[in-house]
């Protein structure tokens, strides 16, 4: 050791990052998704990525668009390019509960938070909700963005089980009870109940006051997140969790899937109290949203026909969900099994025992094909058996090509396994170690 100075315990590693030990201790659990780590690969042309989530924009009408924004900065440049409020746009929160009450949901704009996109509404609702070990219950599997929120506040995940019907409302009774028994704070259930991301289900009709319910009972406040509510494919919508107990829901919703996810336009609608606290915490984030984007929006929601649209994006992915779901019946090797989704954008599939879609990824992408593997989509390392594909952006042709890709793939990997046995994988929980920044 030097004089000032003692010395450091050698561990075999060089730091890459010079701030590595500056850092909160929060820090540790912010990781990058696997879905994020494949977009580069995924993007080359040559493959065929069932991975990513992206909306396919070819039915917008672009021209419409363009002389609209031109249109709101010769007449109102001068407020859509200046700072706003954290509230957002009095005239979108408008429009936003107009959008909600298709779904049952009966709300004042007061109430409504507009955000940089819903992913900026969950954290800001993890923000205030959670300290250090406190616990989320989430469906099994779940969305990975939330997951990376939860780790990011340090919160301890739960999953609970679904089924064709959508999350198990025993399920989830059991899991409240478990860690009421263990002494531990259960701060929020959060739920997609509507073509869920990434298992592509829907919650039952029948289950969504039973699960309103048992919250109730424990008292554990909801998150309902419903990014995809007006896409179902029959045209058909549910009602919201929210509009069964106000008091207890905080509901998420976006302009990405039903509009333009570039202009990163979102959501909360929250009871009074907490919508005070989410303007509080938006102001310390972002300022402002941005006033431009939100009135785009508002000026696309008041002169188009925005209804109709929408009912253009459920025909395109419709079509693309049945030639995923035909594809899959076609080329799978048996033993495999997917989720029919009614709406949305996700295929849940589970592939036969000894396969594991993380480790069997390198080689798909070299096949080049690319899809989600499961364990992204859990918080305690399951999900080796699964993965998502995504069937909204790419044509219904390279869909159908990209199943026939990994089918083949998927075949090789059952003939190895059968010719040298399968090899579990070994699961490490928490964050990959080494981190990005020691080698």
């Amino acid at each position: 050791m030097t004089e000032n100075r003692p010395a450091k315990p050698q561990t075999g590693r060089h730091n890459l990052d010079p701030h590595l030990e500056r850092y909160a201790a929060r820090t540790t659990g912010m990781t990058a998704s696997e879905i994020r780590a494949l977009f580069a690969v995924a993007s080359r042309p040559e493959v065929v990525s069932l991975a990513g989530g992206m909306p396919n924009l070819a039915a917008l009408p672009l021209d419409t668009l363009s002389a609209q924004v031109g249109e709101i900065i010769a007449e109102e440049g001068l407020v859509a390019l200046q700072y706003g409020s954290a509230h957002g746009v009095p005239a979108l929160r408008d429009q936003i509960c107009e959008i909600m009450a298709l779904e049952g949901i009966k709300a004042h704009p007061d109430d409504v938070v507009v955000t940089v996109g819903s992913q900026m509404g969950l954290d800001m609702v993890t923000r205030l909700f959670c300290d250090p070990g406190d616990v989320v219950i989430a469906e099994g599997p779940s969305y990975v963005g939330a997951l990376g929120s939860f780790a990011a506040y340090q919160a301890k995940v739960v999953h609970v089980a679904m089924d064709d019907q959508g999350l198990v409302p025993e399920g989830l009774r059991e899991a409240l009870q478990q860690a009421e028994k263990a002494g531990q704070r259960v701060k929020f259930l959060y739920t997609i109940p509507n073509f869920h991301n990434p298992a592509g289900v829907t919650l039952a009709v029948e289950r969504r006051a039973e699960i309103v319910e048992i919250c109730r009972e424990h008292g554990v406040l909801i998150v309902e997140d419903n990014p995809y509510g007006l896409l179902g494919f029959d045209g058909q919508t549910y009602p919201a969790l929210r509009s069964l107990d106000p008091d207890n829901v905080v509901y998420l919703g976006s302009f990405s899937k039903t509009f333009a996810s570039g202009l990163r336009v979102g959501w909360v609608l929250a009871p009074h109290a907490v919508r005070e606290k989410l303007v509080l915490a938006a102001e310390s984030a972002t300022l402002c949203p941005p006033t431009f984007n939100q009135m785009i929006v508002s000026r696309y929601l008041a002169t188009h026909d925005w209804k109709g649209q929408i009912k253009k994006f459920r025909e395109n992915y419709r079509e693309r969900r049945d030639a995923m779901l035909s594809a899959l019946q076609q080329h799978l090797p048996p033993g495999c099994s997917w989720t029919h989704p009614d709406g949305g954008f996700y295929v849940w599939v589970t592939v036969p025992e000894g396969v594991d879609t993380k480790a069997m990824l390198p080689r798909a992408v070299t096949a080049r094909v690319a899809y989600a593997s499961g364990t992204g989509f859990y918080a305690d390392g399951f999900g080796s058996r699964q993965m998502r594909l995504s069937y909204c952006y790419p044509t219904p042709e390279r869909i159908r090509e990209g199943v026939r890709r990994l089918a083949a793939v998927l075949e090789s990997e059952m003939d190895l396994g059968r010719t040298f046995g399968s090899v579990k994988a070994r699961t490490i929980p928490g964050p990959e170690t080494p981190s990005p920044d020691t080698v």
